[in-house]
């Protein structure tokens, strides 16, 4: 399952990064590494971006970024 699948007010720990080179490095010096717990807070109104909530900051990614992000959602 990938970061873009969840639905708003989900939880999901991050378990792989995708991309290469240069967008790769960016996603994970913007803290999305393995094992960090991510919450979606919503979806622009046209579905692009998303912003997530991590490490006690709120995200705004693309979802063609999101696609590369590999997640375990989080039963609650």
């Amino acid at each position: 399952m990938t970061l873009n699948e969840l639905k708003i007010g989900e939880r999901a720990r991050i378990t792989a990064v995708g991309g290469q080179g240069a967008v790769r490095r960016r996603l994970l010096a913007m803290g999305l590494t393995p094992r960090t717990e991510v919450f979606i807070r919503k979806f622009a109104p046209m579905g692009d971006p998303i912003e997530i909530h991590l490490r006690s900051y709120e995200l705004t990614i693309r979802v063609e970024d999101a696609e590369k992000i590999e997640v375990t959602k989080i039963e609650e």
